[in-house]
């Protein structure tokens, strides 16, 4: 039973890193490019939305705090080995 846990335990884990970041940074330049207004060819413009820009903006910052917490995550015991700096103090 310990086997079925930890393939589910890997397939949502991939689910989520392997398909959900690039949804939410999709997400993420959408709402940016729909926040930042345009000028049309016809030359009309639609304004600018500041919500959706910063929308865009905050899912740009947690799809990037999500990669450096992962590449952290992969090196800590490298990092704790040359430097003593044991970033994930919770972890084994």
């Amino acid at each position: 039973m310990i086997y079925l846990e930890s393939i589910f335990k890997v397939l949502v884990v991939g689910l989520l890193l392997g398909a959900g970041l690039p949804a939410i940074f999709a997400v993420g330049l959408v709402a940016f490019s729909n926040g930042a207004g345009v000028t049309e060819a016809d030359g009309t413009t639609h304004s600018q939305n500041p919500m959706l820009k910063f929308l865009g903006l905050a899912l740009f910052v947690l799809v990037g705090a999500v990669i450096l917490v992962a590449l952290l995550w992969i090196t800590r015991s490298t990092i704790d080995h040359h430097f003593g700096i044991n970033l994930f103090p919770f972890a084994q």
